[in-house]
């Protein structure tokens, strides 16, 4: 898999480092991953569509698994960059 292009920033209240981590790409806001203590899983989502979303053991992986889905929704973009 190619290296990230998501810069993972964890969410932090008074000082406090939160279960939460927000995923840029430069100053754009793509991705979320926060622990869901309910199921006891790290669920991921975006703000980009809302049919988003996903779980994962722990943290890196629901950040993988983000990433996997950001590259393929981008994709979905390619003929309009390349002018097709």
């Amino acid at each position: 898999m190619p290296s990230a292009r998501i810069t993972w920033t964890q969410t932090r209240s008074a000082g406090v480092p939160l279960q939460r981590f927000t995923g840029q790409a430069g100053a754009i806001e793509v991705g979320i991953v926060e622990f869901d203590g309910s199921n006891r899983l790290w669920t991921w989502w975006s703000p980009l569509a809302e049919e988003a979303w996903g779980h994962a053991q722990d943290a890196e992986g629901a950040q993988r698994g983000f990433e996997v889905w950001l590259r393929g929704w981008l994709e979905n973009f390619r003929p309009f960059f390349d002018g097709a």
